[in-house]
């Protein structure tokens, strides 16, 4: 059956719904989702006395969660940006056809936000001769189970000077991201940061950033990349995994996205997603060549 409502390019849409009781709740959809649609239907098919009972099951808080309502108690669905419906005249439904109904699926696609020249350029510069400068302080990278041969690269654990001006940063384009991950927003308890450098041969396997007591408060993961130019080094590429759930929990799909290392660009994802680095080649092999990073975490 064609759709009553017209479509364009996809955008993001907050949705207000009002309940019946003076409930509300928000939610962000894409404008051409069939979700969407589903509500706006209803509301459709009130006004010309057309009443069928759904019940809507919709999933929220990433999946761990999911708002369960009949649809005789949707009063009415606030969007901004306004979604505006065309209305025709109804065809005489055939008898006896169930409504269709959302349902949750065990896939859940990894989203993630990409953002170029994060620093100025005067600031990066200062960051790379600091970092050039520290060659002799980096120590090994080492993972959390002591897995052998499933990391290499070099970290410093302390730089304050340039911490301090990455955390400034990401909190002032933390609404941003937010908005653009379709995430609500959250009390920020710590900003985590390191500084690593991946020279040839470097990578870090299939992981995640909160599989373990100490780390399960990690809500977001944050990569900022950084290095000379011309660009001393191929591969090194950022693969995000996307997502399904098997028995309860959030595993490995075999499909994902490839984030390349774009210089002074920062990258966000869920901290729960597996994601991997990909290894480097980094002919000359000075440290000065480098892939750099600032990467770290957000917790709640």
């Amino acid at each position: 059956m064609e759709s009553d409502y017209p479509r364009s390019e996809s955008m993001d849409v907050k949705v207000k719904l009002l309940l019946s009781g003076g409930h509300e709740y928000i939610l962000w959809l894409k404008s051409d989702s069939p979700l969407l649609e589903s509500l706006l239907k209803v509301l459709v098919n009130r006004s010309q006395n057309q009443t069928s009972a759904i019940l809507f099951q919709i999933p929220v808080d990433e999946g761990h969660s999911a708002l369960c309502f009949p649809s005789d108690h949707l009063i009415g669905v606030v969007t901004e940006p306004p979604i505006f419906v065309q209305q025709k005249t109804p065809a005489p439904a055939p008898p006896e056809v169930p409504p269709a109904r959302p349902v949750a699926s065990n896939f859940l696609p990894s989203e993630c936000v990409q953002l170029d020249n994060f620093i100025t350029p005067a600031e990066q510069e200062k960051l790379l001769k600091f970092v050039f400068q520290k060659e002799s302080e980096f120590v090994p990278t080492s993972t959390s189970t002591g897995a052998a041969d499933y990391r290499r690269s070099w970290v410093l654990h302390s730089f304050p000077e340039f911490s301090e001006l990455i955390i400034k940063r990401i909190h002032t384009v933390l609404p941003d991201v937010l908005s653009k991950l379709s995430l609500p927003a959250f009390t920020v308890s710590q900003i985590e940061a390191q500084l690593t450098a991946h020279n040839d041969g470097n990578f870090y396997k299939v992981h995640n950033d909160s599989g373990s007591p100490d780390t399960a408060t990690r809500f977001l993961t944050y990569v900022y990349y950084f290095y000379r130019e011309p660009k001393p080094f191929s591969g090194g590429e950022l693969v995000i995994y996307d997502s399904r759930v098997e028995n309860n929990y959030y595993v490995k799909a075999e499909s994902f996205k490839t984030i390349e290392p774009r210089n002074n660009s920062v990258v966000f994802f869920l901290s729960r997603y597996m994601h991997e680095v990909l290894p480097v080649s980094c002919p000359s092999q000075a440290f000065t060549d480098s892939r750099f990073t600032i990467n770290g975490w957000i917790r709640r």
